[in-house]
């Protein structure tokens, strides 16, 4: 089992509202958009969230938090997503969750989890994509 300082080093997956990475060059309003998702819209994002995260845990064992609890209550993992930095645990992958954010990270997923999480983003109206290492790391 990985540890999560080993997991947080490995390459990340993203599920967001949005299909792929905003370039930095983007004309577009980015950060105003975020913001008014992250204002306005937070709820029914974090909903996306949860539902996801429950429809993946009818496939797969998910354990919540540092402790790693097993298949926590559906009610204990909504409150996680809504109110806290969430860490899941789903094999040797992890998905986190911030509150304040309106996408997740997926860190090391094997493909038949990428696949899945693919399926049930796509159900939610969210996407998954890789992010642009360069951008994503600032280099």
């Amino acid at each position: 089992m990985l540890s999560l300082d080993e997991l947080l080093e490995m390459p990340c997956w993203i599920l967001d509202i949005l299909p792929k990475q905003v370039p930095p060059e983007s004309p577009g309003q980015y950060f105003a958009v975020e913001r008014y998702y992250r204002t306005h819209r937070r709820e029914e994002i974090a909903q996306k969230k949860i539902n996801l995260l429950l429809r993946l845990n009818c496939y797969l064992d998910l354990c919540l938090g540092e402790d790693r609890k097993q298949n926590p209550p559906p009610e204990q993992l909504a409150e996680a997503v809504r109110t806290q930095n969430a860490l899941i645990f789903v094999s040797d992958a992890l998905i986190t969750s911030d509150p304040e954010d309106t996408s997740m990270t997926v860190y090391h997923p094997e493909e038949d989890l990428l696949a899945l999480l693919r399926d049930l983003a796509r159900g939610e109206g969210l996407y998954l994509w890789q992010p642009d290492h360069d951008v994503w790391s600032g280099e």
